[in-house]
């Protein structure tokens, strides 16, 4: 293997942590970073066994276990009436089934476990405040052209430069894609609060999802237990402006006003909420020559099936396996685009489908019900036993 430099665009979760699997293999890495800091705000994310396994073979596991928590189970419960429609087995059956844990967290402490980790590595340079202008592919190089918050600018010359810059990518236009991710009818509110504040019902070490025909809610303990992060789904006509916006709870809980007690209490909680609206862009395009696309850039998905962050690190592993040679750059990538079109894109397919699912009302909403009770707890995570058992291969 030989070393290769390459440009990563976007620190976000699968920008860190492609940069950490490719130092990790030896090559030299520059992280380009728009923004000036990194501070997130309102957002928990799941980790999987196809990722949490990724991140632990990075050496990530001890931090992780400190920030993290594990819930036993879901328990899916209908939005009006309260009751109890089903569970899906995580906790120990997880680790037993799969050889890896199911880990909810804060999406800052994630990011901060990945930064601590790409910038105790000597040869990761990061770079913050520069807005990527152009990136071409060449026969020999790929070119990264950047300017800082002064104006100045700079090209910069590698083997290999990957897109990690999120939905609205800036290194897609490179491939040639032209089509932009379409918004879906959906707005997700999401917010953290003390779990202290939380109803006890709703407080423990589980995740609860409640259906509904109006939108669906998720809610689940992170850092460390401490907070309880909440996702509040609502279908909608029109995207709020810009990439997030501030919620008026008031609103939301007007729209749902006929939950369970419960359920209403705990949307009342939150003193603050950010609305975001929901892309996907069904995934095409992964590579050209020298340029790669990961994550949201390369493969936006709706939310329903708990896997944008999940790909992104599927993605920075399998890449990371694959670029051994700078001069064998081209038909890496492009084995690289073979390996994860196709499961990405079920990916994506399946995650719109429990958009769907969840919204069921009347005689479908009765199925659904007696489908989940059918199959148990663990029957239901048996469903995705294809999802979470993915290993990166080269």
């Amino acid at each position: 293997m030989s070393e290769l430099s390459v440009a990563v665009v976007g620190a976000g979760i699968g920008g860190l942590t492609t940069a950490l699997a490719l130092a990790r293999q030896g090559h030299a890495i520059t992280l380009i970073e728009r923004r000036t800091g990194f501070s997130e705000v309102g957002a928990g994310l799941q980790l999987s066994p196809n990722a949490s396994r990724i991140l632990i073979d990075l050496g990530l596991g001890a931090a992780l276990r400190r920030a993290a928590t594990e819930p036993a189970r879901v328990v899916v419960r209908s939005i009006r009436s309260g009751r109890q429609i089903g569970q899906v087995a995580l906790g120990p059956f997880m680790r037993s089934r799969f050889g890896a844990p199911y880990w909810v967290i804060h999406r800052a402490d994630l990011q901060t476990i990945l930064l601590d980790a790409v910038r105790s590595t000597p040869t990761i340079r990061l770079l913050i405040g520069r807005k990527v202008e152009e990136v071409h592919d060449g026969p020999f190089t790929a070119s990264v052209t950047m300017t800082t918050q002064g104006g100045a600018r700079e090209t910069l010359s590698v083997d290999a430069v990957i897109g990690a810059d999120g939905v609205w990518s800036k290194v897609r236009a490179a491939l040639g894609e032209t089509a932009s991710p379409a918004f879906r009818g959906y707005v997700a509110w999401r917010a953290t609060l003390d779990r202290s504040a939380a109803p006890a019902p709703l407080a423990g070490d589980e995740t609860g999802l409640w259906l509904g025909p109006r939108g669906h809610v998720v809610h689940y303990p992170v850092a460390s237990g401490r907070l309880v992060n909440v996702v509040a789904i609502e279908r909608a006509p029109e995207p709020v402006e810009g990439w997030a916006a501030p919620g008026d709870g008031s609103e939301l809980q007007s729209h749902y006003a006929s939950a369970a007690p419960a359920l209403q209490k705990l949307l009342a909680q939150p003193s603050q909420w950010l609305r975001w609206s929901l892309f996907d862009l069904p995934a095409t395009t992964l590579v050209k020559g020298r340029i790669a696309l990961l994550g949201d850039a390369a493969h936006p998905v709706l939310p329903f099936l708990a896997q944008g962050a999940a790909l992104a690190i599927e993605d920075a592993a399998t890449l990371a396996l694959l670029m051994t040679d700078a001069g064998r750059i081209p038909q890496a990538f492009a084995t690289y685009a073979e390996k994860r079109l196709d499961r990405v894109r079920k990916v994506q397919g399946e995650a719109r489908q429990n958009g769907r699912v969840y919204h069921m009302g009347g005689l479908m909403a009765f199925g659904r019900n007696q489908v989940m009770r059918h199959l148990g707890p663990e029957g239901m995570t048996e469903r995705y036993s294809w999802l979470y058992d993915f290993r990166p291969t080269a």
